[in-house]
């Protein structure tokens, strides 16, 4: 083999085992310092990509069960309103059953008018009151609420609350009267059908809702699943296997110091010519 005093190969071969042991000590360090195998793209440029991707999905699956959420509490709120609503009128129906039997005189019919009409009163109180976030439930002016609970922008990310969840629960909405004024047992009696009609009404509508409670528990459960599901393949891609990483960077700092301390030798190389002069 040549003596050459100008080009040192050997030099040149360690230095180059030297930088690329470097690198790769760093690269192990940065992997296990972050815990990530991406750190920027020139890792994996696509890996990257896929992984940013899986990212947000999962960031918007949270979102679509906080929405999603938002909607049960709003039912419960509704169901809640309505179970007030609901004894009003079961107490009415019963009132209203005594008046219709014929055996109260004027005073006692007057008394039992008096509490029937407080109540319904206070069932048009309530129902014009209930509401969540600002959004009116139980008055008749909210018909409709489109419930995003998935990621996509279809008919499947969306649950929509109609109008047999938004039951009109105001006097008018249930074709109550404003005030009773019975005259006679007769009266009270044909008002009975009324009231069954309105406790039918709220209950129906307390139905519905469990229906849609049930549909939106679901969806919830659902993107729990997904979310739980891309964030492993995300994990997959991006994080970094701290062991493996530890014994990679052990074998390159051994490297590293091997080619270190060959290089000097490989420098002192060219001095053999001094000999030959």
């Amino acid at each position: 083999m040549a003596i050459t005093v100008n080009t040192n190969v050997a030099s040149l071969t360690a230095q180059h085992a030297l930088t690329k042991a470097t690198s790769s000590m760093n690269t192990a360090m940065e992997r296990m310092s972050t815990g990530l195998k991406i750190n920027s793209s020139k890792d994996d440029a696509a890996g990257l990509a896929v992984s940013s991707k899986l990212d947000y999905m999962v960031s918007s699956l949270g979102v679509a069960q906080n929405n999603a959420q938002m909607g049960v509490s709003m039912l419960d709120t509704m169901e809640g309103v309505m179970g007030v609503i609901n004894d009003n009128l079961t107490r009415i129906r019963d009132l209203t059953e005594q008046a219709a039997n014929g055996t109260y005189g004027s005073d006692a019919m007057s008394a039992i008018k008096i509490e029937v009409n407080a109540r319904l009163a206070e069932i048009n109180r309530v129902a014009s009151s209930a509401e969540f976030n600002g959004k009116k439930l139980l008055d008749g002016t909210t018909s409709s609420v489109n419930l995003q609970v998935g990621i996509n922008n279809d008919d499947n990310s969306t649950i929509t609350l109609d109008s047999s969840v938004f039951q009109d629960c105001t006097r008018e909405g249930l074709n109550l009267e404003d005030d009773v004024d019975w005259a006679s047992d007769s009266d009270a009696k044909g008002f009975l059908t009324t009231v069954d009609e309105a406790i039918k009404s709220v209950t129906n509508a307390k139905t519905a809702i469990g229906g849609k409670q049930a549909a939106i528990t679901s969806a919830m459960e659902s993107a729990q699943v997904m979310a739980t599901n891309l964030t492993s393949a995300s994990s997959l891609i991006k994080d970094a296997d701290i062991a493996e990483e530890s014994s990679n960077y052990i074998k390159q700092q051994i490297l590293q110091q091997t080619s270190a301390s060959l290089l000097a030798t490989a420098n002192q190389a060219p001095s053999i010519a001094l000999n030959l002069v």
